[in-house]
C-alpha cells in the first residue's frame, strides 16, 4: 500500500528498478513536502514495523536513532549506536517498503568530513531524507537533559558538507537544532533560520516546551518547511495534526510510539504466560500465524516460486 495516487513499479519492467525506485521515493517525498497536507511519519524500528506503517497507509516512514538503539543494542540513545549499524538497519527498512524513508543520522557521526560520507552512504542505499543535529558527539536523545551543542558556525559547515555530498537533488537534508534546552528558544530559532539560509531543505527545532513555543517557531520561521517531533518524553505537547497543519508544519514524526506499544504488549503476553502457563486467552491480542506471514509477503514469494522455480522438470535433451 502506498500514498494515494502513487502507482507502484513493476519489478519485471527493468533491471535498473532499484535505482529508479530510490529516485521515485525521494521525488515523492519532496513533492509531498510542497503539497497542502502535512506528512505524518510514524517511527519504525525494524523492517516489520516499517511494513505496518506502510500497510496502515501513511505517506512516509521515520527511522529513529533512539528506537534503533533500543532494538539493536538494548541501550538508550546516548551515542552508542554506530554509523555502520544504523546504515545497515536503514537499508533493510528501505528494502522492505515502498515508501520514502526518513532517517535520523544523529550528528553525522563526526565532523563535516564525516557528514560527507554519511550523506553519500545513506543516499546510496535509497533513503529519501536524513536529519543532522547540532549536538556534540556523543549525542543524547533530544528529550533528555544535559545536552550540549556545537557552535552554529560548525553546524553550518556540516550542512554545507551535506549539500556538497548529495548527488540527487531530491534527497532532503533536514537540519535539527537542540539549542532550545541549552540556550533557549530565541537561539534555537536563530539557528533554525541560519540553517535554512545555508540551504537545508527542512528545519527541525527539537523539544519545544508548550503550545506557545510551537506556535512561536511556526510564526518566526514562516515559509520555511518545518518538522516537529511528537514522540518525545513529554516536553512537547501532542497537538492534533490539524492544528499543526494550520500552523504551517510540514512533517510530523512519532519516533518511538510503535516501539513503546510493542513493549507494553510483550510484557502483558509474557506475564500471562508466566502466570497461567499458556497463551490461549491472549490469542485475541495477537495476529494469527497466517496473518503474520501474509504481512511478510509470503503470497508474493509463492507466486515467484511458481514463476521461476523449475525444479524437477524433465530435460528434453
Amino acid at each position: 500500500m502506498g500514498p494515494k495516487g502513487w502507482k507502484k513499479s513493476n519489478r519485471a519492467e527493468s533491471d535498473d528498478l532499484p535505482m529508479r525506485f530510490m529516485i521515485s521515493t525521494r521525488r515523492l517525498l519532496r513533492e509531498l513536502l510542497h503539497r497542502e497536507e502535512i506528512i505524518v511519519a510514524p517511527g519504525a524500528y525494524d523492517a516489520l514495523s516499517a511494513k505496518l506503517v506502510e500497510e496502515a497507509g501513511f505517506p512516509a516512514v521515520y527511522v529513529s536513532g533512539a528506537a534503533v538503539s533500543a532494538s539493536l543494542l538494548g541501550a538508550p540513545d546516548v551515542g552508542l549506536l554506530t554509523f555502520s549499524e544504523m546504515l545497515a538497519h536503514a537499508q533493510r527498512i528501505v528494502q522492505a517498503v515502498r515508501l520514502p524513508v526518513i532517517v535520523d543520522a544523529d550528528t553525522g557521526y563526526g565532523n563535516a568530513i564525516n557528514v560527507i560520507r554519511t550523506v553519500r552512504e545513506f543516499e546510496q542505499i535509497g533513503v529519501a531524507a536524513v536529519h543532522l543535529e547540532d549536538q556534540t558527539f556523543p549525542k543524547r536523545c533530544g528529550h533528555l537533559e544535559d545536552k550540549r551543542v556545537i557552535p552554529m558556525s560548525e553546524m553550518i559547515g556540516k550542512i554545507q558538507a551535506a549539500l556538497y555530498a548529495r548527488t540527487d537533488p531530491d534527497f532532503l537534508i533536514i537540519a535539527r537544532t537542540d539549542a532550545r534546552s541549552v540556550y533557549g528558544l530565541d537561539e534555537a530559532i536563530r539557528r533554525g533560520r541560519a540553517y535554512s539560509e545555508t540551504g537545508a531543505d527542512v528545519i527541525f527545532i527539537e523539544a519545544p516546551e508548550g503550545e506557545e513555543e510551537i506556535v512561536r517557531i511556526a510564526e518566526s520561521l514562516k515559509g520555511i518547511p518545518l518538522l516537529i517531533n511528537l514522540g518525545g518524553g513529554g516536553k512537547t505537547p501532542m497537538l492534533p495534526i490539524a492544528r499543526l497543519k494550520a500552523l504551517g508544519y510540514k512533517i510530523a514524526i512519532y519516533p518511538g510510539d510503535l516501539q513503546k506499544a510493542t513493549i507494553k504488549t510483550m510484557r502483558e503476553v509474557l506475564a500471562h504466560l508466566k502466570e497461567k502457563g499458556d497463551l490461549a486467552e491472549m490469542a485475541p491480542h495477537m495476529v494469527t500465524f497466517e496473518e503474520r506471514f501474509r504481512l511478510l509477503g509470503l503470497d508474493e514469494i509463492r507466486r515467484l516460486e511458481q514463476r521461476f522455480l523449475k525444479e524437477g522438470e524433465d530435460d528434453p535433451t
